[in-house]
């Protein structure tokens, strides 16, 4: 399998010789320098540590700084392993958006949109008591009755309830690459990704088969 990390720019669309528009999603996917490899011998398992995005050295510790001057590069915001890496790099090497091509198909996992404390209507879906007549006062979103009188004399484990909602890790799976800009580091992914723009998106190329 083969990865970036990128940030979600915002969407746009496109449009094909045969006039079709595809709606795209526009993402800065790199460059990535190549922090840590893990080898089955010393750590058990194969992967890449790679980091995306410049932070500044006052605002990291020592640790940080150490780390990343092992790769001679300086300290990044955003680190990320992607295991079984299809493709040979050694520590301090950069990847970019050209290990993916035109009309391959990835997995992009992101952080969906956070709603804040909402109701049972907008968090499960439910359609409500009864109508707006006959003397209900307010009471056409309310959850209902969330206990039990023929069991425990409490609430059970996963009842559905107000609470928060978004903010969720998400993976969308067999997203076309419609367009690559290398000289931006920009990637046109079709349809929409998880998260707000400006948010940090994994794009992950599908594993092989041959594993």
């Amino acid at each position: 399998m083969k990865g970036i990390i990128g940030k979600k720019i915002g969407m746009t669309s496109v449009f094909d010789p045969t006039g079709k528009q595809t709606a795209c999603t526009i993402i800065e996917a790199g460059p990535c320098v190549v922090t840590q490899v893990r080898t089955k011998d010393n750590d058990g398992y194969d992967a890449l540590q790679l980091a995306f995005g410049d932070k500044n050295e006052k605002h990291s510790i020592k640790s940080e700084t150490n780390h990343f001057a092992k790769a001679s590069t300086s300290p990044k915001k955003f680190v990320k392993e992607f295991r079984d890496f299809s493709i040979e790099k050694n520590i301090g090497e950069t990847i970019t958006v050209d290990i993916f091509a035109e009309g391959e198909q990835v997995d992009v996992v992101g952080t969906t949109k956070g709603k804040g404390f909402q109701g049972v209507v907008k968090r499960h879906g439910f359609s409500g008591v009864g109508g707006a007549s006959h003397g209900q006062h307010d009471r056409s979103r309310a959850p209902g009755s969330i206990g039990n009188s023929s069991d425990a004399s409490r609430v059970m484990k996963g009842v559905r309830m107000a609470g928060r909602l978004g903010n969720d890790r998400a993976k969308l799976r067999n997203l076309k690459v419609v367009k690559i800009f290398p000289e931006k580091n920009y990637i046109l992914i079709s349809g929409s990704v998880p998260g707000h723009n400006g948010s940090i998106v994994l794009i992950q190329g599908m594993p092989c088969l041959n594993r």
